[in-house]
């Protein structure tokens, strides 16, 4: 399996070489330079083009090309010219703060989900299963920023459970007990959000794989055996119907690392999502293409991780 990993890698490369030529195409089409925001009526026009000359705006396409991809697998990504600093500093710091709602978001997504996927798959057509599929229908059909501005309003602003913005409460110092409970605590609300949203599909996926696997011929000879149907599911039904949840684990843990724009926006959380609109907002352009190349290497490893979770999952399953 190790050589299939390091041989994803390496197809890996052409892949973000096509990708980085893609972005910076149309970072060339987009209106304006990164100068354009900082123009006021007090900014002298030769210093703008000083600044464009000494950026290398003027240089041909492939020059600046090569420039950018090779700083690029430097690690340097240039410096922002909203946030006045390094755009790896700034990805790293903000990247951090998304690590943990990430991690917080989907360890929620998978409790929530999971129990709720097997007790509606098991008992069909019940109270419980359409409680649960009630459920899964209202979460699938409310907007993301819809759901956040409420659950801001009520457990934010009215019931004052939880902080509206941020990630830490002021005054508190780092590496104190207290400082890691405020960042706990700051991380609860818009996690839940997410995860409130995030758990429709697994649902429905679960319960149809259960549903599905109560008809299958190992069942049949399980419960022929005299197996109590307790064990019959956590052993034969529940593993199997795990397969699909498993493949879609990489994405999910990849897919939330790039940040939620709506939540990250509304929450006041200064993670990536919010970083990519503010970037685009003040046409950033070394950010917004530091950003694009990374969520594209994102969804190139989940689909890695997918594939060896689920043959850890199912040794039967390898990857090729």
């Amino acid at each position: 399996m190790w050589k299939t990993v390091v041989r994803r890698f390496l197809i890996m490369i052409p892949q973000l070489f096509v990708l980085s030529m893609l972005i910076f195409i149309l970072a060339k089409f987009m209106p304006g330079d990164p100068f354009t925001g900082l123009i006021t009526p007090q900014t002298d026009p030769a210093r703008l083009e000083e600044l464009r000359q000494q950026a290398g705006f003027y240089d041909p396409w492939y020059v600046q090309y090569w420039h950018w991809v090779t700083n690029m697998f430097r690690g340097d990504f240039g410096d922002s010219y909203t946030f006045k600093v390094s755009v790896a500093s700034l990805i790293g710091d903000r990247g951090l703060n998304t690590l943990w709602l990430s991690l917080v978001s989907v360890i929620l997504t998978y409790l929530i989900a999971i129990p709720l996927g097997v007790i509606a798959g098991r008992y069909q057509n019940t109270l419980r299963d359409k409680t649960i599929v009630l459920y899964s229908f209202v979460s699938y059909a409310i907007p993301t920023f819809v759901l956040a501005l409420i659950f801001l309003y009520i457990f934010g602003y009215q019931l004052q459970w939880f902080p509206t913005s941020g990630t830490v409460s002021v005054g508190e110092d780092p590496g104190t007990w207290g400082y890691f409970w405020s960042k706990v605590y700051h991380l609860i609300l818009p996690a839940i959000t997410y995860a409130f949203l995030a758990t429709t599909s697994i649902i429905q996926y679960l319960r149809s794989e259960i549903i599905d696997a109560q008809t299958q011929d190992f069942v049949k000879t399980a419960r022929s055996k005299g197996i109590p149907m307790n064990k019959v599911y956590t052993r034969h039904i529940f593993r199997n119907s795990l397969l699909p949840i498993a493949a879609f684990l990489g994405f999910s843990i990849t897919g939330i690392l790039g940040g939620s724009v709506f939540i990250e926006t509304i929450f006041g959380f200064p993670g990536m999502g919010q970083l990519f609109i503010q970037s685009i907002m003040g046409r950033d352009y070394s950010v917004i293409t530091a950003l694009v190349m990374l969520y594209g290497f994102l969804a190139l490893l989940g689909s890695l991780l997918s594939d060896i979770i689920l043959s850890i999952v199912d040794p039967r399953i390898r990857i090729e």
